[in-house]
C-alpha cells in the first residue's frame, strides 16, 4: 500500500509540474513567432524534447494546447491546419481578443 501512495503523490506532482494554464493564448488566433536571438525558433516533439523542425521569426502560428513546465510556458501550435509540435512561449506574440494592436516580430539584439 505504502508503494501505492507513493506512486500515486508523484503523479500528482507531475500533473501540477506539467499543467497546462487557464485563460491562456491557446485558441486566441494567430500569433507571430517572435525569437530574440535572430536565429530559428525550434520546434519539438515535447517541451525540451527533440526537434522536429524550426520556425523563421515572423511566421504566423495557431496555439492549439500550452503547458507550463516549472515556470516556463510551451505552446503546442499549428500553421495552415498542420500541427507542428511544441515552441517555447516566451518566443511567440500573440494579439488578444480586444487588442488593436497588431503584433510584429522584434528584431535580433545586434539590429536594435
Amino acid at each position: 500500500m505504502t508503494s501505492f501512495l507513493r506512486i500515486l503523490a508523484a503523479s500528482a506532482c507531475l500533473s501540477v509540474a506539467f499543467s497546462a494554464t487557464p485563460g491562456s493564448a491557446a485558441g486566441s488566433g494567430q500569433c507571430l513567432v517572435d525569437d530574440p536571438t535572430g536565429t530559428p525558433l525550434n520546434v519539438r516533439s515535447a517541451p525540451n524534447g527533440t526537434i522536429l523542425t524550426t520556425l523563421a521569426n515572423g511566421t504566423a502560428v495557431e496555439v492549439v494546447d500550452e503547458m507550463k513546465v516549472g515556470t516556463k510556458r510551451w505552446f503546442f501550435v499549428a500553421r495552415q491546419g498542420e500541427r507542428l509540435g511544441w515552441i517555447f512561449g516566451a518566443y511567440v506574440v500573440c494579439k488578444q481578443a480586444g487588442d488593436a494592436r497588431e503584433a510584429a516580430p522584434s528584431q535580433p539584439a545586434e539590429q536594435r
